[in-house]
């Protein structure tokens, strides 16, 4: 099992990397056309919400309640069943989507006084921000519709997933990239203000999702004529599952809004920092950990329905290995080189030296929690494999109210100008108590325990880390050194200090005795 499930993690990675990668392109584009100034801050807050659903969505809440329940149903009705379902789950599904969007579309501004209450402020009393809260109004309207788009498209990842057409769903976000990118480059001259093409290309970009699937979906068998199903057992079971793990499995991503709400009132510019950051923290965190939590949830959901406690303990325990063999380094070279990755990749055109500088102080800090946000989203299949909800639930609002408790910690004491900073440490803090609750409930509960042999791995995992970023960091060059530096000269020192990296962690692994069996099983 362990094999299969390395293989479908491999082939998740690829196509989550070349989707990353054309997101970075998509970010730099962006970076060029609107720097990190006003309408820049005004995008990406009209483009937070519907990537912040798209997140619960297609890499979280919906699949982890509706693939136990798919996976139930296919291991004891037949084939004529679980298409009644599919169809039940879609028509229901669809109808409830359709009328939020409606909703969305209609109350924009609404929405918008919710989220940026700075900006609402500004607009009532004719402050500098007054302009953001219409602007963003505006574009809403456009980008809110991916709502209904996404949801949809989450229901064909969550199918096609289940029987193991992992590439499929793991492509698919490659084709919002391009829409963007597309949009950005023909269309950004095209209106007075180029927010707008940005958030078409959103739009467009859930449309091609969505159509993208339909064929596979067919091929496959389950693509069915949708049809109310409120009153069904098993559509009731998913109701039942998927609000308690909207907070369960993406209070990280809960935490990235509130952050957004906060930095509304702080200086221009802090939701740019923050999400430039954040994206080079996505990066690595959907490369590795959301491709394994992927890979993990059907095969940990038919270990449960067969009553399989064995196979269950080794699938979380290598999701927990791989994800600290790749979380650990990849935290480490984010911290080490975040101003240099923040040059090279977004310093041009609008977005200045110092933009660069700032955004690296907010990666930093988002850098101590990304393995715990990786621990998260492999921890949390553990319990909604089972069909428990609760359990991440009651967790998830302790998260959430300590992460506002976090943000007045450090948020306060650095004020106005490096305040954002804060709400990257609080969110971290947050993520690390969410991964100590949920493994003390799983341990507690007898359903996963991390073997002596693991614990060991991890620590060899973590020391070989620290000793390539002491590598990376004795030969990296100051600051001042990069701002000077040729764009090829720039990309060629990263380049070097990323190979050198990468020799010093894998020849670590090999003379400390790290073999391929250790990725296979314990």
């Amino acid at each position: 099992m362990s094999k299969k499930l390395l293989k479908s993690g491999i082939v998740v990675s690829a196509m989550t990397f070349l989707s990353r990668i054309l997101g970075l392109v998509r970010d730099i584009v962006v970076a060029n056309i609107m720097g990190a100034g006003f309408a820049a801050d005004v995008f990406l807050f009209a483009n937070k919400i519907p990537n912040f659903l798209r997140r619960l969505f297609a890499e979280g809440a919906f699949a982890q309640a509706f693939v136990p329940v798919l996976a139930e149903v296919q291991h004891q009705q037949d084939i004529d069943h679980t298409r009644l379902f599919i169809a039940r789950m879609a028509g229901t599904l669809g109808t409830l989507v359709t009328l939020v969007t409606l909703v969305g579309v209609i109350a924009s501004p609404v929405i918008v006084s919710i989220f940026a209450p700075g900006w609402l402020i500004d607009y009532q009393t004719g402050g500098p921000d007054a302009d953001k809260f219409e602007l963003a109004s505006q574009l809403l309207k456009i980008t809110f519709p991916y709502l209904w788009f996404v949801t949809l498209v989450a229901l064909a990842g969550a199918i096609l997933n289940s029987i193991n057409r992992f590439a499929v769903s793991a492509f698919t976000p490659v084709l919002l990239n391009v829409a963007i990118i597309s949009c950005a480059i023909l269309l950004h001259d095209k209106f007075a203000q180029p927010a707008y093409a940005l958030a078409w290309g959103v739009f467009l970009g859930g449309v091609l999702q969505l159509l993208f699937q339909i064929p596979f979906l067919a091929k496959a068998g389950a693509l069915v004529r949708p049809s109310w199903g409120w009153q069904d057992e098993n559509v009731q079971k998913v109701r039942k599952l998927i609000i308690p793990a909207l907070f369960g499995v993406s209070v990280g991503q809960i935490n990235l809004l509130l952050d957004t709400v906060i930095a509304t009132s702080l200086v221009t510019g802090s939701i740019s920092w923050l999400y430039y950051s954040d994206r080079l923290l996505e990066f690595p965190l959907g490369l590795f950990g959301i491709a394994i939590a992927t890979v993990i949830l059907p095969s940990l959901s038919r270990n449960f329905v067969a009553s399989d406690e064995g196979a269950f303990q080794r699938n979380m325990e290598w999701a927990v290995r791989m994800v600290c063999l790749l979380g650990l380094p990849a935290a480490v070279g984010l911290a080490v080189l975040a101003e240099p990755m923040m040059m090279v990749l977004f310093q041009r055109g609008e977005f200045s030296v110092d933009d660069a500088h700032f955004a690296s102080l907010s990666l930093m800090a988002y850098a101590t929690g990304l393995l715990s946000f990786m621990l998260v989203k492999v921890l949390a299949p553990g319990f909604y494999s089972r069909q428990d909800t609760k359990t991440p639930v009651k967790y998830g609002i302790w998260c959430m109210a300590a992460n506002m408790g976090f943000n007045l910690m450090f948020v306060i004491p650095l004020g106005y100008e490096m305040g954002y900073i804060g709400l990257a440490m609080a969110t971290s803090a947050s993520a690390l108590l969410n991964v100590i609750l949920l493994y003390q409930r799983l341990h507690r509960d007898g359903v996963f325990r991390l073997s002596s042999s693991t614990v060991v791995f991890i620590l060899r995992a973590l020391l070989l880390s620290a000793l390539m970023g002491w590598v990376v960091y004795s030969l990296n060059v100051p600051a001042n050194d990069w701002a000077v530096m040729q764009f090829g000269a720039r990309i060629w020192k990263l380049a070097e200090l990323l190979v050198i990296a990468v020799a010093v962690y894998g020849a670590g692994l090999v003379l400390t005795g790290v073999r391929p069996r250790h990725l296979l099983a314990r």
